[in-house]
């Protein structure tokens, strides 16, 4: 009996506790995923690929100012907007990504492009800018993706002279004032009908980061990867230990040379990659089997799932 289509989402890990979160908030961050969930669902149901899916999902969530990809990414120490993306088949292990794009709307769309028609992997800065317009994809201004909650975020950081993964830097000083949190960079994998695998992931990268620095997220193997014969993953939290780790083709790989099967993957890679060297963040993963995992080393993580034509499951906080 075959797998049911499964789709997973995630909208960043951090420092996320309920009494971070209003119930108006926590409300607002429930129904954006949700949203997410049912946009891949839909296509699953219709037996379109898990790459339609995944990007469809993701690009709900860059739509959404709620999170750190896309209309909600966090500025850089000059105060722009600098995102990446990556996209990945199972099927076929082709990939594609954007990094240090500032004005293309949907990040993920673009990286979706690179993969299936540009002939290289990745592209950055004003070349994937143009090879985005190339394409017909949507262009937005640095006045679309400016908004007063990631403005102020970004202040908080300059006083506290600190680079901030999302969810550790949305208050004040002095720990009184919320900022707020409506932060995360973004992520989804799925199943499709047809027994294949893929994962995407979008962001805007850590707050008061150096002007071209580039995370795990656009970087196959370390923030992206999707095999059919092992798994499709999508991390989120402060990309140089996924980067350094190679984490999200390290649970691929822990399964195809040591037959561990995807819980125990994905919990060795964790204790191993992150937990050991102070890394701090999550990752989404899925096999051809369905299983799926949701781990992460923080407080919280906003994240989700659906399989078949159920509802929407969706949890923010540990427990």
């Amino acid at each position: 009996m075959s797998a049911p289509v499964t789709l997973l989402v995630h909208g960043g890990a951090g420092t996320l506790t309920r009494a971070d979160l209003s119930p108006a908030q926590e409300l607002e961050y429930r129904d954006a995923l949700g949203q997410a969930l049912r946009a891949g669902q839909s296509l699953l149901l219709r037996g379109a690929s898990a790459v339609d899916a995944v990007v469809a999902a993701v690009s709900v969530l860059e739509d959404c100012p709620l999170f750190n990809a896309g209309k909600g990414s966090v500025f850089t120490h000059e105060g722009r907007n600098e995102m990446d993306a990556a996209v990945m088949d199972g099927a076929t292990g082709q990939a594609g990504a954007v990094a240090g794009v500032v004005s293309v709307r949907n990040p993920v769309l673009a990286a979706q492009s690179v993969m299936q028609r540009s002939g290289h992997v990745l592209l950055i800065g004003q070349g994937a800018e143009a090879f985005a317009q190339s394409q017909g994809l949507a262009m937005e201004g640095p006045e679309y993706f400016h908004t007063a909650h990631r403005w102020q975020q970004l202040q908080a950081a300059l006083a506290q002279n600190q680079v901030m993964l999302d969810h550790d830097g949305q208050r004040q000083p002095d720990q009184s004032k919320p900022i707020d949190r409506k932060f995360g960079t973004v992520g989804a994998v799925a199943l499709d009908a047809h027994g294949h695998l893929a994962a995407a992931t979008s962001t805007g990268g850590m707050t008061n980061k150096m002007f071209g620095r580039v995370g795990d997220s656009p970087l196959i193997g370390a923030g992206t990867y999707a095999c059919d014969a092992t798994a499709a993953v999508s991390a989120t939290g402060a990309g140089e230990f996924f980067m350094r780790g190679v984490v999200a083709h390290d649970i691929a790989a822990r399964m195809a040379y040591g037959g561990l099967s995807l819980a125990q993957a994905t919990e060795a890679t964790v204790r191993d990659k992150l937990d050991a060297t102070g890394g701090r963040g999550g990752v989404i993963a899925l096999d051809r089997q369905g299983h799926y995992q949701l781990a992460f080393n923080t407080e919280g993580m906003y994240r989700g799932l659906v399989q078949g034509n159920g509802p929407p499951q969706i949890a923010i906080y540990r427990d």
